[in-house]
C-alpha cells in the first residue's frame, strides 16, 4: 500500500459510525507506536467537538488530538486536528481552521461550501507532520458512507487516499448490528477505496472473546477483510473523552442522590455539574470522577442540585443561550438557594460569565439578543468579542487558596472587566505577569475562573474537596490522587489491551515497519 521510501507511514481508523470507540484505539495505537520507539502523531482532518485544547503556541485543537498527542510523549500542535468544527446554535458551527477562528457557518453553507481552502489546510498540515514523525495515526469522523455528504467529505477516505494510509474499519459491537454496519460500511464504498481497508477491528466486545470465534469467521467470509482483533469493552479509563456522545457512557452516567430514596451521599462527596445544553470542555471535571470518596454526577433538572455539597457550572459554547436556558428552567434561583445554603460553587469560562451583572452581545455572535442578566455576583460585565483568546497559562491562586501554583487553559471570546473592588481566583505568570484571572467569594466557597483544566491540578483540587468536606462535617479522603500518574498508567494500560487482542504483526506488516523496541 505505501512505498517504504515515502515518509510517515500512515494508517487511518474509520467509523461504522460516531463513537464506535476510533477515538480511544487511536489513542492506543499512537501509545503502541511510541512504545515501539517510533515517533509517532495523531492526526484528524475534520472533528466536530465541544471538547478542545489549546496548543503551546496559543491554537485550538480537538481534546482527542490533544490526548492523543500526550500518549505519543509530544506538544499538541494545530496541525494534528486542522479543522474543527464547534457547534454553536441549533444549526450553526464554528469554524476552527489550523488553529484560529475561520467564521462561523450554517450545517447547509459549510456543506455546500467547495472547502478548497479548507482542504489546502488539511494537506499542508498533513505534509508538515509528514515531514517531522515517522509514523501517522489518522483517525476519521463518523462514517465514511453518509451517501448524501460523502462527495464534500474530507475526514475519512478523501484524507486516506491523500496520505496513502492504511485503512482500518471499527465497528462497535455493544451496541449491535456488527454484521450489517460492517457489511453494508464496505458494501458502500466504491471499489477502489474498498481496496484500501485492510482490516476490521470489532471494538467494545463484553465477555469472552473466544465466544466471538464463529462470528469473526462469518464476517471475513462475508467481507473478505480480515478481522484483525475483537478489543474488549474497556469502561473507566481515565482518558479524556472526545465529546458529549460520552455523557451517556457508563463513566458519567450517576444518579442524583436522593434523601427520598434513602440516598443523601453517606460519607461521599455529592459534587453536581450542570449540564448545559452547549456544555463544553466538560473533561474539566474528569478528575473528580478520580477522586475516592467523591460522587460526581451530571444533572439536568434543578432540583438535581438539592443533595449537592458543591455545584460545577461548566464552561459553555454559548453563553447567551445557555443563561436563556438557565433563567427559562429555573436554574438561576436553584443556585441562588443553593449559595444561602452554604453550598461551594465553582464556575469554569462561561459558567463564570454568567456570575457577572449582564453579558453583552452587541455583535450577536451567540444570540440576536444585545445583553442580558447574569447571576449578578461579582461587580462584573462580559463583553463577547469576535477575536477568541485560546492560550496556556500559569499563576498562582490568590485569597483562601493563596500560593498554589496551578496551569491550565484559556479558550473564550469574552472580555469579562471588573466595576467593584474583588479578590481575584488567580495572578498568572504566564503568558502575561501579573494579570488577574477570575473571582473568589466568601472564603472560597464560590469561584469564577477562565482557567480550564483547573481541576487537573491536584493541589488545588484537594484543598478545594477538602474545604467542602470540612465544612460539611465530612472526614478526610481516603487518598489523593495525581492526574499525571493516572494518566500516564491509563495510556500504557491501555496499549497493553489493545497490544494483546490487536495482530500487531500483521499493522506492522502493512505499514512496512518493524517495532524497534520489545
Amino acid at each position: 500500500m505505501t512505498d517504504s521510501t515515502a515518509g510517515a507511514k500512515s494508517i487511518l481508523l474509520a467509523g461504522t459510525s460516531s463513537n464506535v470507540g476510533k477515538s480511544v484505539l487511536a489513542t492506543a495505537l499512537c501509545r503502541i507506536f511510541y512504545q515501539d520507539g517510533f515517533r509517532v502523531a495523531p492526526f484528524k482532518a475534520q472533528n466536530m467537538s465541544l471538547n478542545s485544547a489549546a496548543t503551546p503556541c496559543g491554537r485550538e485543537i480537538g481534546r482527542a488530538q490533544a490526548v492523543q498527542a500526550e500518549a505519543c510523549g509530544i506538544e499538541p500542535n494545530e496541525h494534528m486536528n486542522p479543522v474543527l468544527l464547534k457547534p454553536s446554535g441549533p444549526s450553526t458551527s464554528q469554524v476552527v481552521l489550523q488553529g484560529r477562528v475561520y467564521g462561523t457557518q450554517s450545517a447547509a453553507a459549510y456543506m455546500r461550501d467547495a472547502k478548497r481552502e479548507i482542504w489546502q489546510a488539511v494537506v499542508e498540515s498533513f505534509r508538515f507532520l509528514q515531514e517531522r514523525f515517522e509514523v501517522i495515526v489518522m483517525e476519521g469522523a463518523g462514517s465514511p458512507v453518509e451517501m448524501n455528504l460523502k462527495a464534500r467529505d474530507i475526514a475519512n477516505l478523501r484524507a486516506a487516499e491523500m496520505a496513502d494510509a492504511v485503512v482500518y474499519l471499527v465497528a462497535d459491537i455493544d451496541r449491535g448490528g456488527v454484521f450489517a454496519s460492517v457489511v453494508g460500511t464496505l458494501q458502500l464504498l466504491t471499489p477502489e477505496e474498498r481496496a484500501r481497508v485492510q482490516g476490521i477491528i470489532i471494538n467494545k466486545f463484553r465477555g469472552d472473546p473466544d465466544l466471538f470465534k464463529d462470528g469473526v469467521t462469518l464476517m471475513e467470509a462475508y467481507t473478505g477483510v480480515p478481522v484483525l482483533g475483537v478489543i474488549p469493552f474497556l469502561p473507566d479509563l481515565g482518558i479524556d473523552e472526545e465529546d458529549s456522545l460520552a455523557l451517556a457512557s457508563e463513566r458519567y452516567r450517576r444518579p442524583a442522590p436522593s434523601p427520598d430514596r434513602g440516598d443523601a451521599g453517606g460519607d461521599e462527596l455529592p459534587i453536581a455539574m450542570i449540564q448545559l445544553p452547549h456544555l463544553a470542555n466538560f473533561t474539566d471535571v474528569d478528575p473528580l470522577f478520580l477522586e475516592p470518596g467523591v460522587r460526581p454526577y451530571f444533572c439536568k433538572r434543578p432540583e438535581e442540585l438539592a443533595g449537592a455539597h458543591a455545584i460545577v457550572l461548566p464552561g459553555t459554547k454559548n453563553t447567551m443561550r445557555d443563561l436563556t436556558w438557565l433563567r427559562a428552567q429555573g436554574w438561576l434561583a436553584a443556585l441562588e438557594s443553593a449559595r444561602r445554603r452554604g453550598v461551594f460553587i465553582l464556575a469554569i469560562c462561561g459558567g463564570y460569565q454568567m456570575l457577572g451583572q449582564a453579558v453583552h452581545d452587541e455583535h450577536h455572535l451567540e444570540s440576536d439578543v444585545d445583553v442580558q442578566a447574569g447571576l449578578g455576583w461579582i461587580p462584573a460585565v462580559t463583553h463577547l468579542a469576535a477575536e477568541k483568546r485560546t492560550v496556556l497559562v500559569r499563576g498562582r491562586l490568590q485569597g483562601p487558596y493563596a500560593g498554589i501554583s496551578v496551569e491550565g487553559y484559556e479558550i473564550h471570546m469574552g472580555v469579562t472587566t471588573f466595576a467593584g473592588p474583588h479578590t481575584p481566583f488567580a495572578v498568572l505568570s504566564e503568558p502575561s505577569a501579573n494579570q488577574q484571572d477570575g473571582v473568589v467569594l466568601e472564603a472560597g466557597k464560590v469561584i469564577g475562573t477562565y482557567l480550564h483544566g483547573i481541576f487537573h491540578n491536584d493541589a488545588f483540587r484537594h484543598a478545594w474537596l477538602q474545604g467542602i468536606r470540612e465544612a460539611a462535617g465530612l472526614a478526610e479522603a481516603p487518598g489523593a490522587v495525581s492526574v499525571r500518574d493516572v494518566r500516564t498508567a491509563a495510556y500504557d494500560r491501555l496499549a497493553a489491551v489493545v497490544r494483546k487482542h490487536l495482530d500487531m504483526d500483521t499493522v506492522y506488516r502493512h505499514l512496512q515497519l518493524v517495532p524497534r523496541k520489545a
